[in-house]
């Protein structure tokens, strides 16, 4: 890993993120779904069925933001190497050589 892009690095790691928050929001509205399954009244159905699409809703909001977030860290990234590198090139080469005594 020692030689990994961080850029690529940065892109991976976000997309990891998003899955396991994805999977965490699933997980919820399932649960949520169970709730208004077994819920005794219509007005308590409905309120669990509202917090699932709330939740799910909520989820892939946070999740649109986490990528944005991510592409913008990354593509900063990418421009501050390459502006980097075309300051080293325009450097001129020091050459060592031998140190002149007086």
């Amino acid at each position: 890993m020692a030689e990994a892009n961080l850029e690529s690095v940065i892109r991976q790691t976000a997309k990891a993120q998003g899955k396991a928050l994805m999977e965490a929001a699933k997980k919820q509205q399932g649960q949520l779904l169970a709730k208004a399954a077994a819920a005794k009244t219509k007005e308590a159905k409905a309120r669990f069925k509202l917090m699932a699409r709330s939740t799910m809703e909520h989820a892939n909001a946070t999740a649109k933001r986490l990528r944005n977030s991510a592409e913008n860290a990354a593509d900063s990234y990418a421009r501050a190497m390459k502006k980097a590198l075309e300051v080293l090139a325009e450097q001129p080469v020091k050459k060592a050589g031998k140190a002149k005594k007086d």
